[in-house]
């Protein structure tokens, strides 16, 4: 599999089929970091979320560095990680504006 097939591939999962299946993908990351910072006791982020699934793939890519999908899922949690970080900052930056934060 090549670059452009990996990134096609991992478009296709992060895309709006998906999101028919586990709903908005931000709001998902949210309820996962809620869930782990109850189970950690310490306050997780969605982007941060998507970081560890990332380290999860690279752990897995370790021992089997040829296992496509891994690639593909790593591709498609960094996209979704910097869209959830970029919400995130936008909304920061209007508070700022507002004279909020």
């Amino acid at each position: 599999m090549n670059r452009r097939e990996i990134l096609e591939k991992a478009d296709e999962f992060i895309s709006a089929s998906r999101d028919e299946i586990y709903g908005d993908p931000a709001r998902n990351h949210e309820r996962i970091a809620e869930m782990w910072s109850a189970i950690l006791g310490i306050d997780v982020k969605a982007e941060e979320v998507a970081l560890c699934m990332i380290a999860v793939k690279m752990s897995r890519l370790c021992q089997t560095p040829q296992h496509e999908d891994s690639w593909v899922d790593i591709a498609g949690y960094a996209a979704l990680g910097g869209e959830i970080a970029d919400e995130f900052f936008q909304a920061v930056d209007q508070m700022k504006d507002k004279g909020g934060v």
